[in-house]
């Protein structure tokens, strides 16, 4: 314990901060980049890198490669996906290895468990099942909702997970959407109730110690298109009520973590058609200076087709890192690459430091991550 609250003390001295509204603190980064050395600006860069890994055993090569880059500072985080889970206690273990392998600040240990077709941990291994976001929110009140959420929760971080990827607070505008709609993601169309179900979630794992991440911003639920397989564009069907739920939960300071969007979205002044996550006029222009939210961007995975299937790797990092995404996800899903974290850094390093705004943004990343590691209870080592 004493390690990750004297190395989380060390990191919040790196960077000086000033009070912020609506999201808790905005720091303002150093402009001296030049002098910050190599090994200080890779770790500067490894929070923001966010992986999923091949293996289910600590003795995988997969998993013992993910321990060995957290060790050195790599990483922000990994990826479980169901591949990665073969028992509860196996994934225990990982979890309790690959913190007691972090250098520093603590790992982000992290899962999509929405509920209903989205969980990663099912009762197939033991785990208690929640039903979907639709189901919740025409079965249970808010209240209840919660008390539900912080159950799971709990479950999760009893596992070792600190960071859940949801809720989803898209609107349930086009029932047949093939990702949400039709999946059972959404609470609502409505944004007032969205709202209040997307709050009964995040304040239920806050209450077990769980971090969260609102998605999939600036809304995902109109689409009739599925980026993990094809370029969607939103522009003929989103509507400006699709910002509610982010407006409403960012007020109330409940956004831990925003999660950008792969969708075009034209009615963005600026944004063209460029995909969300790689908007700079989307997520610095629309969510951070308009909804004034200070916290941490993350993205959607980048190896999904509407990304990977349009951009090369170098123009990924640098268009996503320069948009205002402070952490990238590679879920590492279809194609897997261990080697990402070290091409991430290599290509930033360098990048960096023939462009002082690029500096400027791992510097601001850096400062935001490690805020958002300070609200992670230290949890004690198995003996």
């Amino acid at each position: 314990m004493k390690r990750t609250v004297t190395a989380i003390l060390l990191a919040l001295l790196l960077l000086p901060i000033s009070s912020g509204s609506a999201g808790g603190l905005e720091e303002k980064p150093r402009p001296q980049g030049s002098k910050i050395g190599d090994d200080l600006l890779r770790r500067m860069i490894g929070q923001m890198v966010l992986v999923g890994f091949v293996g289910n055993k600590q003795r995988d090569g997969g998993f013992q490669t993910v321990a060995q880059q957290a060790g050195k500072g790599r990483l922000a985080g990994v990826l479980y996906l169901g591949r990665n889970i073969r028992t509860l206690d196996g994934v225990k273990a990982m979890n309790e290895a690959l913190q007691a392998a972090t250098a520093g600040l603590p790992l982000l240990v992290v899962v999509d468990q929405e509920g209903g077709r989205i969980e990663r941990l099912t009762k197939a291994v033991g785990f208690h099942e929640m039903p979907s976001a639709a189901l919740v929110a025409q079965s249970m009140t808010p209240k209840e909702a919660q008390a539900t959420y912080k159950l799971m929760a709990m479950q999760l971080a009893g596992l070792g997970f600190n960071l859940n990827l949801g809720p989803v607070v898209d609107l349930n505008t086009n029932p047949n959407n093939p990702i949400i709609g039709r999946l059972g993601r959404s609470f609502s169309a409505d944004g007032k109730k969205t709202t209040e179900y997307g709050r009964a979630f995040v304040e239920g794992h806050r209450q077990a110690g769980v971090l969260t991440a609102l998605k999939h911003f600036p809304g995902h639920g109109s689409s009739v298109g599925d980026t993990h397989k094809e370029v969607v564009d939103v522009s003929e069907t989103w509507k400006e009520s699709e910002l509610v739920p982010y407006d409403e939960l960012i007020d109330s300071g409940d956004a831990d973590m925003v999660m950008s969007a792969h969708v075009i979205n034209r009615n963005i002044p600026g944004a063209e058609s460029t995909p969300a996550s790689m908007s700079p006029a989307t997520l610095v222009g629309l969510l951070r200076k308009k909804l004034r939210f200070k916290g941490v961007i993350i993205s959607d995975d980048l190896q999904m087709k509407a990304i990977a299937g349009t951009m090369g790797f170098d123009d990924t990092v640098l268009h996503a890192v320069m948009a205002g995404n402070d952490i990238l996800v590679f879920a590492n899903d279809k194609h897997p690459d261990p080697t990402i974290p070290d091409r991430v850094s290599d290509l930033l390093v360098v990048e960096a430091r023939e462009n002082p705004a690029l500096m400027m943004r791992i510097q601001e990343s850096y400062g935001r991550v490690v805020r958002l590691k300070s609200k992670i209870e230290p949890k004690p080592m198995s003996r």
